[in-house]
């Protein structure tokens, strides 16, 4: 969306003009394993592969989202390998960071500048060298030069920069691992460099140590070296490709290598390219992404891992403007400027928060704007609803058992387009829910029957069990279901080997069976062979297998039908997974019994000599435990004050940052007290805070955690920092009484608009939302709006935060209002356009000038009443004049 002004009206800020023609904007690059942006204000931000020091935040840590680089420096162009970064600031002057591997040369993790010339115009990057052009079009090289890289006629390597021959109409430059093109402003193409697989497309299989002409052709627009292919872009909009094809990086539909250019199909729309290691993206003039070659980390993003002999789109938006490739991920940018990644994230070079590798060790937040009300956690999978009853799941899919026809996932899927379901539970294999109805549904493994359909047919979507409407809890372990309806009677099915049905037979069974006649049960939990169940009077009843002392009753032995464990009758709920118990009683003191070797009972002891605790004992002196839930190995509990606590083997399940020690007594996980509830069973944990925010931790070894480490499809990783299609004539801030500001906008029209934010600022840089109004969704006609900002006594800065129904935001220009009952003095800016400097009138020589650009962001300070301005990118910025004992100043009209 481009939001644009038609006049801002202000106070304190005055519009100042910077003349000139040059604008930066942004642009992307995909490291080896890290990535770079340089966004329109020339800020320079990188995330990714660190341990060299090549992302220069100054550590050797790497990072999973974006951090800037040197916040103060604006940069041009940039280009990374393995351990090493190059780049081009504004001023023409040439940076590097990193650890470039030859010559002995020291790590640096901050940029450092390469000679003092200033005139720089852009750089490429192989594994060994760099190549750069300078603004009088003369091409140089330095770095490791064993193939000929450099194209100076020689191997000789070179620490610093070295003239390529005497041209001096280089237009741009691409390096592959150890072969370099580069196009003339003639429009023709060159090569040098390691040639043995036909990557420089002369024909031949050799090396050379010189530029050499690539055909006769002078409509070369644009080329690029990958590890051992390259493609170029004619002018005329053809595509073009040779070198290495194993993987089909080519994209003529073949595996076979070529020496000269082939075209890659018929279309002539193509606009740019950019070559892999093994992968091969384009954009074509409508905008379209398209892709082909190695797909095994899902670098395509195309949403699968195949891969593609010939280009296949990448969705369906039609605003992409570039793309960049690393070893095994890629980042792109959309017209909006808005970048996007995909790929491996085994670094953290796609830069999203939600891909994490496995296993997580600390409670990672799932989504910061969804609310879930229900989650369970099987072997390798997860299910969940979220509070607008919608059923979602993800991991590992073999049978059936996330819920969709589609194989494994590790991003969330919902299943179906129901909105009324209400709880979930899960065993190792299958998934059971309940909606709003009262009807119970199942899918997944159903070899014993589990699901309770009648057969032992998997199913891979939700399917009614029966036709009861009154069902109220479900549990399911290992094979077997049980489930409590809403007249108080227990149901149970599925495997049956060890009794743990409770029929009092061994039988498996394929339907649901009632297990005795009463009608007071109120809560069950399914272990792996065993299940255990609370009566409405507080007692407390076990069934099934008890070799390791899991049913509480003093004996091994195992029974078939319900067995009253001890006399209490205050028993609160209960909750059982392998072979050990937790239970809750009404006096809110935590029990436990069964296996303890990895002192998942938590009473302090642990190994094989006593490893089997058979009667409920009690856990510490506390009284306020309120939630339990038992993993194979580990157990976890939520208190009243909404603490988290764990014990047991820790393989990362408990949350604590740590994948190492047994714990045979509680301990805290975190400082957080708003937990409200957990779920585990196996080897990974989900947890769901009173906000209704659900947190992931433990193994994702099969992306249980619906956080892959991988994304076959792109992830928006940097928001556009220009504008969304809503055109804003008009935003005014008045003050209209003491206590209160009247602010009013006009759009002439709108697109896919969901509503705008009115934020305030006291300092122009601190912003909180004050309210919001929706928008227009789409329409051509225009629009008036208003808000008043009540309390609002005092100065303060105003803007419009506008969102986009796909949840795109742009921001409006700032406006300022003065606090109520201030005289104000006249602000004048001379001149205005200005180019060195502007002279601001009405302040002293103690004035704190800010200059800030049109989102309100500082870009220069200084004091007094002139404003140096060299350097500047030229645009629109806001100037603000600050000064002790001075009211806030008014510019002239």
């Amino acid at each position: 969306m481009l939001l644009r002004a038609s006049h801002v009206w202000l106070l304190l800020l005055g519009l100042l003009a910077v003349g000139g023609n040059s604008v930066y904007g942004q642009s992307v690059v995909a490291g080896h394993s890290n990535t770079f942006a340089i966004r329109p204000d020339g800020t320079l931000w990188a995330w990714g592969y660190n341990s060299a020091g090549p992302l220069g935040d100054g550590t050797r840590i790497d990072k999973t989202t974006p951090v800037p680089i040197s916040p103060a420096m604006k940069w041009r162009s940039l280009a990374a390998n393995v351990n090493y970064a190059v780049a081009v600031r504004q001023d023409g002057t040439l940076w590097s960071w990193g650890w470039n591997g030859l010559f002995n040369s020291p790590t640096n993790t901050t940029p450092t500048q390469i000679g003092s010339d200033a005139n720089w115009q852009s750089v490429a990057m192989g594994l060994e060298n760099t190549m750069a052009i300078r603004t009088d079009g003369t091409l140089w090289a330095w770095g490791n030069n064993r193939y000929g890289q450099f194209g100076t006629g020689n191997t000789t390597s070179s620490e610093t920069p070295v003239q390529v021959g005497t041209a001096t109409n280089w237009q741009s430059v691409s390096v592959g691992s150890y072969h370099t093109v580069a196009i003339r402003t003639d429009g023709s193409l060159w090569a040098w460099g390691g040639g043995g697989l036909g990557q420089l497309g002369d024909g031949t299989m050799r090396d050379y140590t010189s530029p050499i002409r690539v055909g006769t052709a002078t409509n070369w627009q644009s080329v690029s070296a990958g590890y051992y292919h390259t493609v170029a872009v004619r002018t005329d909009g053809t595509l073009w490709a040779w070198g290495v094809n194993n993987l089909g990086h080519l994209g003529d539909g073949t595996t076979t290598p070529r020496s000269q250019p082939t075209p890659i199909g018929t279309d002539a729309k193509w606009q740019s390219v950019s070559a892999g290691w093994e992968e091969t993206l384009a954009v074509r003039q409508d905008g379209t992404l398209w892709a082909w070659g190695n797909n095994k980390q899902g670098q395509l993003g195309d949403g699968t891992t195949t891969r593609r002999l010939a280009p296949v789109q990448v969705g369906t938006n039609t605003d992409w403007q570039s793309v960049s490739i690393g070893a095994t991920h890629t980042v792109a940018m959309r017209t909006n400027g808005a970048v996007w990644a995909w790929g491996s994230n085994a670094y953290g070079q796609v830069g999203s928060k939600t891909l994490l590798s496995s296993p997580q060790r600390l409670p990672h937040q799932f989504s910061e704007s969804i609310t879930w009300q229900s989650v369970a956690s099987g072997m390798y999978h997860t299910v969940a609803v979220r509070t607008d009853g919608t059923l979602w799941s993800w991991g590992y899919n073999n049978r059936g058992q996330v819920g969709s026809g589609i194989p494994s996932f590790s991003n969330p899927q919902q299943i179906g387009t129901a909105t009324t379901w209400q709880s979930v539970a899960t065993g190792a294999e299958h998934s059971l829910a309940i909606r709003t109805d009262g009807t119970l549904w199942a899918w997944g493994n159903n070899s014993t029957g589990q699901l309770g359909d009648g057969t032992t047919s998997d199913q891979a979507a939700p399917i009614q069990i029966g036709t009861a409407t009154n069902w109220q809890s479900v549990s399911a372990g290992y094979s077997h279901t049980v489930a409590v309806r809403q007249d108080g009677t227990l149901w149970a099915w599925g495997n049956n080997s060890s009794g743990q049905l409770g029929d009092g037979t061994s039988g498996r069974r394929l339907d649901p069976v009632q297990i005795g006649t009463n009608t007071d049960w109120q809560s069950v939990s399914a272990g792996y062979y065993h299940t255990v169940a609370v009566r409405t009077d507080g007692t407390l009843w076990g069934w099934g297998e008890n070799l390791s002392g899991q049913l509480g009753i003093e004996t091994s032995n195992r029974h078939s039908a319900p067995i009253q464990v001890g006399t209490s009758t205050d028993w609160q709920s209960v909750s059982t997974a392998y072979d050990h118990t937790l239970g809750v009683r009404r006096n809110g003191t935590l029990w436990a019994w069964g296996r303890n070797r990895y002192g998942q009972v938590g009473n302090g002891s642990s190994g094989e000599l006593t490893s089997h605790i058979r009667t409920p004992v009690q856990i510490g002196t506390d009284a306020n435990w309120q939630r339990v839930a038992a993993a194979r190995e580990q157990s976890l509990a939520v208190r009243t004050d909404g603490t988290l606590w764990g014990w047991g083997n820790n393989s990362g399940v408990l949350g604590n940052n740590s994948t190492t020690g047994l714990f045979a007594t509680p301990v805290k996980i975190g400082t957080a007290d708003t937990w409200q509830q957990v779920d585990t069973k196996f080897d990974h944990t989900l947890g769901l805070r009173r906000d209704g925010t659900l947190w992931v931790w433990g193994s994702n070894l099969y992306s249980q955690l619906g956080i892959p480490s991988r994304s076959a499809m792109p992830l928006l990783i940097l928001d556009a920092v220009i504008p969304l299609p809503v055109e804003l004539t008009a935003f005014t801030a008045q003050r209209k009484g003491p206590l209160t500001v009247a602010l009013a906008w006009q759009t002439a029209s709108e697109q896919n608009s969901a509503d705008f934010t009115v934020e305030q600022a006291p300092d122009g840089r601190t912003f909180t939302a004050l309210g919001t109004v929706a928008g227009q969704g789409t329409s051509s006609r225009p629009h008036a709006y208003s808000f008043t900002a009540y309390p609002a006594p005092d100065a303060a800065y105003y803007r419009l935060v506008q969102r986009d129904v796909d949840d795109t935001r742009a921001y409006s220009p700032v406006v300022f209002v003065e606090a109520a009952s201030t005289p104000a003095t006249t602000l004048q800016l001379v001149p205005n356009p200005a180019h060195d400097q502007v002279q601001v009138s009405g302040v002293g020589p103690d004035a704190v000038l800010r200059l800030l650009d049109a989102l309100g962001r500082p870009v220069r300070t200084g004091k007094g009443t002139i404003l140096p301005l060299h350097g500047v990118t030229p645009g629109i910025y806001l100037l603000q004049a600050t000064q002790p004992g001075l009211a806030p100043a008014r510019p002239a009209s």
